[in-house]
């Protein structure tokens, strides 16, 4: 059920918080939705809401963006949309359009792409700089490098079209606990690192290991198995 899995959730949530003397009004639940129905979204949403939790959603395929056609209400209510996937520069009009804040801008051809977008429609994208803090060559992002991110910071600033509001990445895929640590407390030390007030999102941590990412300062984890359990990829 789902509302059991949300009720073992909050607590994990909130304890890691309170290890790091935070409360829940610090920190965003991203909902993946991947191979999810609108049904399976609308649901979540409204349980989390009920227990006084506010929650947007993430997508991770453009050809999945149709569904939440049937969720328009619960956008201009306030639950945002995120984009949190691999950026192809044909579909970038696409996830502008569909996004309120994406997470994956992980190479320079993704952040033209995603600005040219946005400026064609004369919108300002907030976005998120993917970092591969890892080091593994599946994973995507730049690499960790203050200098170089302070670049990109300076052309987000620069652009009429982009607007950089923080970092994410996605942890070590590891049992190793001190590895996973290292690779997302790194991101938040290369934010603290860039010193830049707007600039200041941790989208970083999944279902697996989201109270150490709490620990290392997360604001924005996402969640997809903890509330919907396996995925169903015959959708």
């Amino acid at each position: 059920m789902m509302s059991e899995k949300i009720d073992e959730l909050l607590p994990r949530i909130e304890a890691a918080l309170a290890r790091g003397g935070r409360s829940m009004d610090d920190l965003l639940i991203l909902l993946a939705t991947k191979t999810r129905t609108a049904q399976e979204i609308r649901e979540a949403v409204e349980l989390f809401e009920k227990r006084g939790v506010k929650v947007d959603v993430g997508e991770n395929r453009q050809q999945e963006f149709a569904k939440h056609a049937e969720l328009e209400d619960l956008h201009e209510a306030g639950v945002m949309r995120h984009y949190i996937g691999t950026i192809q520069s044909n579909k970038a009009r696409d996830i502008s359009r569909f996004a309120d804040l994406v997470h994956s801008i992980d190479r320079e051809s993704a952040l033209t792409s995603i600005e040219k977008r946005a400026a064609n429609d004369g919108k300002v994208q907030r976005v998120l700089i993917q970092v591969n803090t890892s080091g593994e060559e599946s994973k995507g992002g730049y690499d960790p490098d203050l200098g170089l991110l302070t670049e990109i910071a300076q052309r987000c600033d620069e652009s009429e079209s982009l607007a950089l509001e923080g970092l994410m990445t996605i942890g070590t895929n590891t049992d190793d606990e001190v590895e996973i640590r290292r690779s997302l407390r790194q991101l938040r030390e290369l934010r603290d690192g860039l010193g830049i007030e707007a600039v200041k999102e941790l989208s970083m941590g999944m279902s697996n290991d989201l109270e150490i990412a709490i620990e290392e300062g997360a604001t924005i984890v996402r969640v997809g198995s903890a509330v919907f359990g396996p995925r169903d990829y015959s959708h």
